[in-house]
This record gives C-alpha cells, sequence and structure tokens, in this order.
C-alpha cells in the first residue's frame, strides 16, 4: 500500500515547516509494507515557502491557480500516477499528530472505508476572544460520527476519487463538494474523532470561506458587541 500526502500552499513559510516535519514523523510510525509520498503543491507562493519544502526533501509541484480545489485535484493526480492508491490530504497550516498515519490503517483494518473524514484542532485560542473559543466548542462536535468535513483533514480511496471526478476547481468548500460525491455514488465513509490534526487559528483567511474565516467571523461577531 502507497499513501499519497497532497498539502496545497500559498505563501505558508511561516507554518510549512512545522507541518512537513509532522508528517515525516507520522510516516516513521507506518510498518515496512506500508510506503507514503509527501508531495506539496506550490499556488502563486511569493515567499519562501518553496525553499522550505526543498529543505525538508519533499516533492512539490509548482502552479498558478488561485484555486484550492484545482490544486489539490493536480497534486492527487500526482500522486495517483506515482502509486498512491489511498489519498490523505492536510494543508499547510496544519500539523499532523503522530498517529496520524496509523489510526487511518486501523480504520481501514477494522471496517473497509472508502474514505475518513477526520477532526481538527485549535492551535491557540490566546489571541481570540473568550467567547469566541466557547462558540466553537459549543458548535464543534469532536466524536466519532461526527459531521465535520476539514480539507487539512480528509483521506479517500484513489479509485473512488477517481470514479466520481475528483475535487471540483472550486476556491473553496471544495472538501464539502468531494464528499457529497462520495455520498451520492454510495461510497462508505467514515467519520473519525481518532484521526486529528492541529490546524492554525489565524484569522488571515486563504480561502475566503475556509476555516480561517469561519474563526474571523466568530471573533467580529463578539468584537462588535
Amino acid at each position: 500500500m502507497k499513501i499519497g500526502i497532497v498539502i496545497p500552499a500559498h505563501n505558508e513559510a511561516m507554518t510549512m515547516t512545522n507541518c512537513l516535519t509532522s508528517v515525516q514523523t507520522a510516516m516513521t510510525q507506518l510498518p515496512p509494507t506500508i510506503t507514503a509520498y509527501p508531495l506539496v503543491v506550490l499556488d502563486s507562493c511569493t515567499d519562501e515557502t518553496l525553499a522550505l519544502v526543498k529543505a525538508a526533501g519533499v516533492d512539490y509541484l509548482c502552479c498558478h491557480y488561485h484555486c484550492v480545489g484545482r490544486v489539490r485535484d493536480m497534486g492527487i493526480r500526482h500522486a495517483i500516477k506515482k502509486g498512491a492508491t489511498w489519498i490523505a490530504c492536510t494543508d499547510a497550516d496544519s500539523i499532523v499528530t503522530v498517529d496520524w498515519l496509523i489510526q487511518q490503517i486501523a480504520h481501514m483494518t477494522q471496517q473497509p472505508t472508502d474514505m475518513i473524514c477526520g477532526v481538527v484542532s485549535v492551535d491557540s485560542w490566546a489571541h481570540l476572544a473568550p467567547q469566541t473559543r466557547q462558540d466553537y466548542i459549543n458548535h464543534y462536535q469532536d466524536s466519532m460520527g461526527h459531521r465535520h468535513i476539514h480539507g487539512a483533514n480528509l483521506m479517500f480511496s484513489s479509485e473512488a476519487y477517481l470514479t466520481v471526478g475528483g475535487f471540483a476547481p472550486l476556491p473553496c468548500h471544495e472538501d464539502v463538494d468531494l464528499v457529497k460525491k462520495f455520498e451520492a455514488q454510495g461510497y462508505a465513509i467514515t467519520w473519525s474523532n481518532q484521526v486529528r490534526v492541529i490546524t492554525s487559528s489565524r484569522l488571515e483567511a486563504r480561502a475566503a470561506e475556509g476555516f480561517a474565516a469561519f474563526l474571523a467571523n466568530l471573533e467580529k461577531s463578539h468584537l462588535s458587541e
């Protein structure tokens, strides 16, 4: 089995190294029968992201799409051509847990699945209003069977991905769209809180309606009170 780990990046010099270090650490936990191929897809980067990826010894592609759906799809199709039969997606502003990959294997071993939707933890609440944190906790279901969808923690079968047509060329919510495609074609989906990543609490969004924008809107609602 070969796992393709695909990471889109747009000017992520502040977080890229920590992301790749966490991915490489998770890879060391895999048994010898399973290999992993990390790939960063740099979209219109003008900072030091590329230099950091090279320093980490990780393969990469470059593009100028300004569209996360196209970026993810480009990377995934490249990984599949390299022999990946399972795709694990995360983001450059996120850190995967040490057991991120082996928890995915555990789910597939326990019960065959075509997709795993994992959960995210927020790295820091220090710069946000206390009520923002509370509202988030009240909203978020950190449990098995949750229904949250994060491009930063989404895994699936390469075969199923190609069958449904892959990520749509969307600037945001490409992850939600892909899950809907899997559901529409009757693929098995595991909603797991055992597969985890820690993601940035920054408020400067890369995607107009992504996770950072969600936190920013929560924060704005309390600052205006």
